[in-house]
């Protein structure tokens, strides 16, 4: 038996220089890419480097040709080497809301993988403030939570900023317990309190006799795991990598369905891919059946609404704004022709972004 593990081994060795082979072969040919595009200079879409479509298309079709490994664990083993290429051709700055290892990080990570250059800021008009300036050339910030709604502060600056969303990332809101020794008696567990309370009863079956001790985030518990020796943190899986921590358990939390969708929003405008959405706001005339006529327009258009919510305006009392999303991209023709139909029945309509639906 050991003559034939040995030789599946051998073959296993072999598989993984050919491995080696060709992605250095693709990242040669990132490289000549890059060469190409810089020497087109600033004429057009194809001098930008990150590509949300075309990066889409490169995982869709590496997937669907996968027949053995989880599709998660392969699109994220495939991630990582677009990441990596794309690097190559120029190092992509992304500004997340920090600090470190909270799921925004982890969100940033799911899309442009770990190979960038990250820029933890301290609130959300900093990453949009960071992407205007050019410090970074993407921002990363939370848009919605499935069971608490909508971040309305991210509503608002996207009405303000000329920026566009260009990706989405859907990101399963998951707490692992992290501790530094897995073979350490745990006495006392750090977390935000909003992470404790969503774990608490797991925490209590596993571990009855610990001290549950409130912090500002779940980086700053992980923080604190890797100073101390009989401590646990409850925080998110990236949080282990950022500390260098073993995760003892995933999903701890009392939710199996929650999830948190974030926005990437840069200067790119994404290109069409045919499973795209579009995220518009508009103002509507204050008189009897406005909101009716506008929805109206999408029911002609035949434009499918996911989502359409109101927020106030701040300029004038009790007038509103109207935030919807809706499946199609702002360059197909049906959706050319509802915009112009939009913007004869409302007072404002702005497009605040087309993108690769995730």
């Amino acid at each position: 038996m050991s003559s034939k593990l040995q030789q599946v081994r051998q073959s296993i060795d072999r598989l993984d220089r050919e491995i080696v082979k060709l992605i250095d072969k693709r990242a040669s040919l990132a490289l000549d890419v890059a060469e190409i595009k810089n020497r087109a200079g600033n004429k057009g879409d194809d001098t930008v480097y990150y590509v949300p479509s075309r990066e889409k298309e490169v995982i869709k079709n590496v997937t669907s040709a996968n027949n053995i490994l989880d599709g998660e664990a392969f699109k994220n083993i495939y991630t990582e080497i677009i990441s990596a290429c794309r690097n190559l051709e120029a190092p992509t700055k992304i500004a997340f809301l920090g600090p470190w290892a909270t799921f925004t990080h982890q969100a940033a990570i799911c899309n442009f993988g770990s190979t960038g250059y990250f820029i933890p800021v301290s609130n959300l008009s900093e990453v949009i403030a960071e992407v205007e300036s050019n410090r970074a050339d993407f921002g990363v910030v939370p848009i919605e939570n499935s069971n608490e709604g909508s971040v309305s502060v991210t509503l608002d600056m996207l009405v303000e900023t000329e920026l566009k969303i260009c990706a989405e990332v859907s990101l399963k809101i998951e707490q692992c317990f992290l501790v530094k020794d897995p073979k350490a008696k745990i006495v006392k567990v750090y977390s935000h309190p909003h992470a404790l309370a969503q774990s608490r009863n797991w925490i209590l079956r596993n571990y009855s006799d610990v001290e549950l001790i409130s912090v500002s985030s779940t980086a700053e518990a992980a923080k604190k795991v890797t100073e101390e020796n009989f401590a646990a943190a409850v925080a998110p899986e990236v949080a282990a990598k950022v500390y260098d921590l073993y995760v003892l358990q995933k999903g701890i939390q009392e939710s199996r369905e929650n999830f948190t969708r974030f926005f990437v929003v840069g200067k790119v405008l994404a290109k069409l891919t045919g499973q795209d959405k579009t995220s518009l706001v508009f103002t509507i005339k204050d008189e009897v059946g406005a909101l009716y006529s506008v929805l109206e327009i999408f029911n002609r258009s035949n434009v499918n609404l996911v989502k359409i919510e109101s927020r106030p305006t701040k300029k004038k009392a009790w007038e509103y704004m109207f935030f919807v999303d809706f499946k199609g991209h702002i360059e197909e023709q049906n959706v050319v022709s509802m915009m112009k139909n939009l913007r004869r029945s409302c007072m404002f309509v702005k497009s605040l972004g087309s993108y690769p639906e995730a």
